[in-house]
C-alpha cells in the first residue's frame, strides 16, 4: 500500500483548470458508475493537494534563480539587438514576461572581479587584486568574515546552491600541506586531491556546490568540484587534437583533464545538476525557499557547443554556442514550471562582462553579427561595450510583464535587492557598492533614478565613474585591450582617434555621444574635477552606495 507521504504530487498551474474541466465533463453523472466516482474523487483529491502545494509556495518567500552567462554581449541577445543573427527565443520570452534593463552594467570588464562583486555587493578593486584567477590559483578572493549573498539568504531561511563556474579562487595544497600559488599546469600537477578545499563555495554561504574551479574549458584544470572535494581528479594532459578546430577554439590551454570531463558537454552537465537540485529541493523541502546561482560556461571561449547544437544557427560555432546558452535558460525555466514553482520564483538573468575580442572580430566579418552593438568596446574595455550587458528579471504577479527600464543598474545591486526581497537588513560592512533596485522592479514608471552614480573597473584596475549622462575614465585608452597590437586578436580596425590625446583621462557625454567618440576632458574641466573628486572619495571611504 502506498501512503500519502510516499506520493510526490506535482502541480502544474497552467493546466489545472483545463484538466479539472476535462474530468468533470468526461465523468459527469450521465456516464459514470459508482466505482468511477471513487476514481474521480481520488483525482480531485490529488488536484486539491496540488492547489494546496501551489498556495503554500505562493505564500512563502519567493525562490531566487540567478543565471549568469559568461562573456555575453549586449548585442548577442535578440531582444536587445534587432539586427542579431542569432535566435534567443527563451531570453526574448523571459523579457516578454518580465522587465528588461537597458542600462545595466557588470562591475568589471572581466570574470573574477565581477563574480566577487555579485557575491558581495562590493567592488573587487577594493581587494587590490589585478587580473583573474587561473588553474588552481587561490586563496578565495572573498574574505572569510565577509557577508555574502548566499549567506545572507541562508540567514533568511533559504537553501542555497551554486552550479557552474566559480572563478573566485580556491585553496589547494600539495602533499606537504603547502598552499599552491602557481597558476599554470605545474600547479595543477602538484595538487594533493585527498585534501579538502577550505575556502570554496560551501565555505562562503552555499549549502551545495557543483562546478569548476576557474573557467571550465580554458584554465589548466578540467574536472568537476563537488562541495569541498574533487571526486575524480584530472590524471592526463588534455589532447587538444580531439577538440574542434575553428576561429573560436583558441582559448583552451592544454591542461590536466579528468576522464569524465567532456569540453563540449560542460553546460549540459551544469544544466542537469541545477535541474536535479530544483527537483530534489521541491520534493524534500517544498516549504523552504531556495536560491540557485547557475553560473554558465557559455559563451566564454572556446566556443564548443554540444553535438545537438552544432549547425543550429547560420552564425557558426559561436552562434551555435549562444543558441545553446539560450536553450539552457529555457530548460531551467521549464523546470520551474514543471515543479510548480515558477509563479513564486524570481528569475534574474545577467552577463559577467561584454563579448570577447576574438568572437566579436570574427562574428562581425564572417556573420555580420555584432555582440557589442551598439556600443564601443568589448570585454576588458572601459567603454560601454565592455560592461553594459543584458539584465532581465521576472517575478510573476509582481513585475509587470513586457516592461523596459532605463534605470542605471550594477550587478553589485543584486545583494541589497535580494536583502529587501527577503526582509534581511544588511550591516554597514556589507554590499558597500550596491543599491536596492526593488522599487524599479515593482514600478516600471519610476522616474527618480535610484543610482546617482556607478563605478566600473578593468582587469588592470583602471577605474571609471558615471553620474547621469557624464562618464569619466580615470585613465587613457581602453583600460584593457591594446588597440595597437597586431595578430589574430588585433583590434586596430576598430580603434577610434582620441580627440584629446594629451589629456590624462577621458570624459564623455553619453546623451549626445553614446558611442564615446568625443573626449571632452579639456572642454569641461569642472566636470572632470567633480567626477574625479567623487571617485577618489568613494575609494577613500570604502563604499559608494550613498547619495
Amino acid at each position: 500500500m502506498v501512503t500519502g507521504s510516499q506520493v510526490k504530487c506535482v502541480f502544474y498551474p497552467k493546466f489545472y483548470k483545463l484538466k479539472l474541466q476535462f474530468i468533470l465533463i468526461k465523468y459527469s453523472p450521465c456516464f459514470i458508475s459508482h466505482h468511477s466516482w471513487i476514481g474521480v474523487a481520488h483525482m480531485l483529491l490529488l488536484l486539491c493537494i496540488g492547489v494546496s502545494t501551489s498556495k503554500a509556495q505562493s505564500e512563502k518567500s519567493p525562490n531566487i534563480l540567478l543565471i549568469l552567462a559568461d562573456d555575453l554581449g549586449y548585442g548577442d541577445v535578440a531582444c536587445y539587438n534587432p539586427d542579431s543573427k542569432i535566435p534567443t527565443p527563451n531570453l526574448d520570452q523571459l523579457a516578454n514576461e518580465g522587465m528588461r534593463f537597458t542600462d545595466a552594467h557588470s562591475p568589471s570588464t572581466v570574470c573574477t572581479p565581477t563574480r566577487y562583486s555579485i557575491l558581495t555587493g562590493r567592488m573587487a578593486f577594493r581587494t587590490g587584486m589585478r587580473s583573474v584567477f587561473a588553474g588552481v590559483q587561490g586563496p578565495c578572493l572573498i574574505e572569510e568574515d565577509r557577508l555574502t549573498l548566499p549567506q545572507m539568504l541562508k540567514n533568511g531561511g533559504y537553501a542555497t546552491a551554486c552550479v557552474g563556474k566559480w572563478h573566485v579562487g580556491m585553496s589547494f595544497f600539495d602533499s606537504t600541506g603547502n598552499l599552491i600559488t602557481d597558476n599554470s599546469i605545474k600547479g595543477v600537477q602538484r595538487v594533493d586531491y585527498s585534501r579538502a578545499i577550505p575556502d570554496g563555495p560551501v565555505d562562503r554561504g552555499f549549502d551545495y556546490f557543483f562546478g569548476t574551479v576557474s573557467c571550465p574549458t580554458t584554465d589548466w584544470i578540467y574536472t568537476y568540484v563537488e562541495n569541498d572535494r574533487i571526486p575524480l581528479p584530472p590524471t592526463k594532459i588534455l589532447d587538444k587534437s580531439s577538440l574542434p578546430k575553428h576561429p573560436y577554439s583558441r582559448d583552451c590551454r592544454a591542461g590536466m583533464v579528468a576522464s569524465n570531463f567532456d569540453h563540449e558537454e560542460v553546460d549540459l552537465v551544469f544544466l542537469e545538476k541545477s535541474k536535479k537540485f530544483i527537483e530534489d529541493h521541491i520534493y524534500n523541502t517544498p516549504d523552504q525557499p531556495f536560491f540557485l546561482f547557475h553560473s554558465m560556461q557559455a559563451v566564454h571561449l572556446p566556443s564548443f557547443p554540444a553535438e545537438q547544437f552544432k549547425g543550429k544557427t547560420d552564425s557558426g560555432p559561436h552562434g551555435d554556442f549562444i543558441f545553446e546558452m539560450d536553450y539552457v535558460v529555457g530548460q531551467l525555466l521549464e523546470k520551474l514550471e514543471k515543479e510548480g514553482v515558477a509563479e513564486n520564483t524570481v528569475v534574474i538573468f545577467a552577463s559577467d562582462n561584454g563579448p570577447e575580442v576574438l568572437s566579436v572580430i570574427d562574428m562581425r566579418s564572417s556573420y555580420q553579427h555584432d555582440g557589442a552593438r551598439p556600443w564601443r568596446g568589448v570585454k576588458r574595455d572601459q567603454w560601454e561595450g565592455g560592461h553594459r550587458t543584458p539584465f532581465i528579471v521576472r517575478w510573476p504577479g509582481k513585475i509587470e510583464p513586457g516592461t523596459i527600464s532605463d534605470q542605471l543598474l550594477s550587478l553589485t545591486d543584486i545583494m541589497p535587492t535580494c536583502a529587501d526581497l527577503v526582509g534581511q537588513e544588511l550591516p554597514p560592512t556589507a554590499a558597500e557598492d550596491g543599491f536596492n533596485m526593488m522599487p524599479a522592479f515593482l514600478n516600471p514608471n519610476l522616474k527618480e533614478m535610484i543610482r546617482p552614480h556607478i563605478l566600473q573597473q578593468t582587469i588592470k584596475l583602471e577605474l571609471a565613474i558615471r553620474k547621469g549622462n557624464w562618464k569619466y575614465l580615470d585613465h587613457q585608452g581602453s583600460g584593457g585591450n591594446n588597440y595597437e597590437r597586431e595578430g589574430a586578436w588585433s583590434m586596430r580596425a576598430y580603434a577610434l582617434p582620441d580627440t584629446d590625446p594629451e589629456a590624462p583621462g577621458q570624459l564623455y557625454d553619453l546623451d549626445s555621444d553614446p558611442g564615446e567618440t568625443k573626449n571632452l576632458y579639456s572642454l569641461f574641466p569642472d566636470k572632470v574635477r567633480d567626477l574625479k573628486d567623487q571617485l577618489e572619495y568613494f575609494k577613500k571611504i570604502g563604499r559608494s552606495n550613498i547619495k
